[in-house]
């Protein structure tokens, strides 16, 4: 997901859609009036027929309705707070629209939404292992496994050299986000011009074309041990396989219950290492419930230079001991969105432009991964394996019961 454009338009009036099923507020809906602006200096295509995703943060219930041309919809809702997505492939450009915490109270409201506007990626993460799984037979839960995969999406080779990857403050989607704001006028969320990376940003080795990967390749990437977790764990994955690549460095996680030594199939050259260290932790964890996973390279200077400027680095606000690494938007080949599906507290980490919506993750310790769906009609015309990707993982990710690795 490479971001082009980043747009933010008011809105006003369009048609109306009801709630699907049976209604049981019929007495006490109000109308829910959104109309979204065709950004300014992209060719039109039309919008029609797009789904328009109506969530309540409280109680989880969903509503679906198409939008007209523009993009525009209007629905009947109770009271509550709710969370509205937009999503649509057209022409092969890729339009969404989100907007967080729309309170819908005892009135019709007008909600102002921005579409923003952006082209399909090369690199993308194809799939989050974070959860972790059962100890069984033995008791208790295991998470020392974590993985993630990165797919090339296009029709030429992709190299992996000098990629960079790292995780969004906060850690948790359900956690207070000090770099997020709300417009006291339109109530739009606020974004920073950067991406604040915590903990620890990571890059891939290589002078440029040491690692490459083919059209519908992956690239399986270990943040914790390369080892064979099966062994003692049969729920788990077995990671010490060739061409496998691992997060090692024992000088900033020295931690080796969470990072043991590589195993006998994982070579040198495929070691990942520090850029910068941020935080405290002596080990690195995506979070278990809900990450925010990003992939970036670099433009214009190494990242060992980027680090190197004293503005490029902040604290995170409130925190005494914890820092961020501000990646500009425009390095960004990939980023994905996860909430916790058991609260009802998540926000939004990612701008729209980056991901418009989010993937659910259950629970943890059930060995599930998050998976990005495949376009079949996309790779039928390829020849290669084809995910989809409109940067919004709502449309994108799927939750699978066990790990794509899982033997």
């Amino acid at each position: 997901m490479k971001r082009l454009i980043y747009i933010l338009i008011a809105v006003a009036v369009s048609a109306c859609a009801g709630i699907k099923g049976s209604d049981p507020y019929k007495d006490n809906l109000f109308l829910l009036t959104v109309n979204a602006e065709y950004p300014e200096g992209i060719d039109p295509v039309s919008l029609e027929g797009a789904t328009a995703v109506v969530e309540d943060i409280n109680t989880g219930n969903t509503y679906s309705v198409k939008t007209d041309e523009t993009g525009s919809f209007s629905i009947r809702l109770p009271n509550g707070i709710y969370r509205i997505n937009i999503s649509m492939n057209a022409d092969g450009y890729v339009f969404n629209g989100a907007a967080d915490k729309v309170v819908v109270a005892g009135a019709d409201m007008t909600l102002g939404l921005g579409l923003t506007f952006s082209k399909t990626g090369s690199l993308v993460i194809k799939e989050i292992y974070c959860g972790g799984c059962k100890k069984l037979p033995q008791e208790g839960n295991y998470q020392g496994d974590q993985y993630f995969i990165v797919h090339n999406n296009d029709y030429k080779v992709q190299y992996l050299d000098s990629l960079c990857f790292g995780t969004l403050s906060p850690n948790n989607a359900t956690a207070s986000n000090p770099w997020v704001s709300k417009d006291p006028q339109t109530g739009e969320s606020i974004f920073q011009d950067f991406l604040p990376i915590i903990q620890a940003v990571w890059q891939f080795p290589g002078d440029g074309d040491d690692f490459p990967l083919q059209p519908g390749e992956d690239a399986v990437i270990c943040l914790r041990g390369a080892i064979d977790h099966t062994l003692q764990y049969p729920l788990s994955v077995n990671l010490n396989k060739p061409g496998y690549f691992v997060c090692y460095n024992i000088t900033y996680f020295w931690n080796t219950s969470m990072h043991p030594a590589p195993g006998d199939q994982i070579s040198d050259d495929r070691i990942i290492d520090v850029v910068i260290k941020t935080g405290q932790a002596n080990a690195y964890t995506l979070s278990m419930s809900s990450p925010t996973l990003v992939i970036w390279k670099p433009q214009g200077m190494t990242m060992h230079e980027f680090v190197s400027i004293p503005d490029n680095i902040t604290p995170v606000p409130g925190s005494s001991i914890d820092n961020v690494v501000k990646v500009p938007y425009e390095w960004v080949y990939d980023a994905v969105e996860v909430f916790d599906a058991r609260s009802s507290t998540n926000s939004k980490r990612l701008p729209p432009p980056m991901d418009a919506g989010y993937v659910l993750q259950t629970d943890v310790y059930l060995g599930r991964t998050l998976m990005r769906h495949t376009d079949e009609a996309a790779s039928a015309a390829a020849g290669y394996e084809v995910l989809a990707d409109t940067n919004n993982s709502m449309n994108d990710f799927y939750e699978t019961e066990k790990q794509s690795l899982h033997e």
